[in-house]
């Protein structure tokens, strides 16, 4: 499997409004082409809420 990496993620939520959960997120990114892993990731976090992309960045990479 491929590394993900912050541009994976960044075009995944093109087009994203926020507050977004975690489930609106992973839909996008799948509607986006994104890869499993990324959809996966952004899935696992169901309903959580995000108010932007830095939020998603550090939630999805463990720095928060």
């Amino acid at each position: 499997m491929a590394k993900l990496s912050p541009v994976d993620l960044q075009q995944a939520l093109k087009g994203a409004d926020y507050p977004a959960t975690g489930e609106d997120l992973a839909r996008l990114a799948r509607d986006n082409g994104a890869a499993s892993a990324l959809v996966d990731a952004l899935a696992a976090h169901g309903k959580d809420e995000f108010d932007g992309p830095n939020k998603v960045s550090r939630t999805v990479f463990g720095s928060d």
